[in-house]
């Protein structure tokens, strides 16, 4: 059986991503639990709660990717063959500076080398707001049409400059999301859509569950990354795995 810690939760707001650059252990490997309070672990962007109404959060120190994987309420966001060897999932906040670095630098040469061509399927989980108005921009991002999920997420961070703030401001995200075709009613009714809101708040609470701490945080193949990575990391983490599955399909095939 998994070793499970439980780590003590702070009702707190955060306007940008986290500090943490550590970069953990594979899946299943030996590792230290952390044991450290994240300053917006008990944060809900949508309704104010109490360290006591959040209580204390079961985290699972080594998820399996079947774990990671696990399906929830909304529809999971990817890009990629789903038979893809390597499997990548980001953990974003639209309102983090180094998410906007990542999609803006590394992402387009991810995609070329890597999603493209077969080789990974990656998911994007940006329902991980810090701050009201991140939230207000995650709403809009899952209430616009599936097809337009990556196009605004783009836009978003693209564009941080022109909506991000520390207190809330429908108007700028919406000039945001207007831009795929969002219309004021149907940004209104995202806004009051408590089921919507729920949703989008249990991919959070399961991603703290899974042991993720800010943003960006990445699983490359079960593997958390806790930090901002460029296309290098990824080329030495994942091209071995690949390395890995074609000498084991020779072998099958040998066989």
């Amino acid at each position: 059986m998994r070793a499970r810690l439980f780590v003590p939760m702070l009702a707190a707001a955060l306007a940008g991503c986290s500090g943490d650059v550590a970069m953990i252990a594979a899946s299943g490997a030996p590792r230290a639990a952390s044991t450290e309070a994240t300053p917006d672990a008990g944060f809900d962007p949508f309704g104010e709660r109490t360290p006591a109404a959040v209580g204390r959060r079961e985290v699972i120190e080594h998820p399996t990717l079947a774990e990671i994987m696990a399906p929830g309420d909304l529809p999971e966001m990817a890009l990629g063959r789903r038979d893809a060897p390597v499997t990548i999932v980001q953990y974003a906040s639209l309102s983090c500076p180094y998410c906007r670095k990542f999609q803006i630098e590394t992402f387009p040469l991810l995609k070329a080398e890597y999603i493209d061509t077969g080789k990974v399927r990656y998911v994007l989980r940006a329902e991980f707001p810090i701050g009201k108005q991140s939230g207000v921009a995650t709403i809009a991002l899952r209430c616009a049409s599936a097809d337009k999920y990556f196009v605004l997420y783009d836009k978003f961070m693209r564009q941080q400059a022109a909506w991000v703030s520390q207190e809330v401001r429908p108007e700028a995200v919406l000039g945001v999301a207007a831009q795929v075709g969002m219309t004021r009613a149907q940004f209104d009714s995202c806004r009051e859509n408590r089921g919507m809101i729920g949703k989008i708040n249990a991919i959070k609470e399961r991603g703290r569950m899974l042991g993720i701490v800010g943003t960006p945080n990445f699983f490359v193949e079960g593997t958390l990354v806790k930090s901002v990575i460029g296309i290098e990391e990824i080329r030495k983490m994942v091209d071995p795995i690949l390395v890995g599955r074609v000498a084991l399909d020779a072998t099958t095939k040998a066989h």
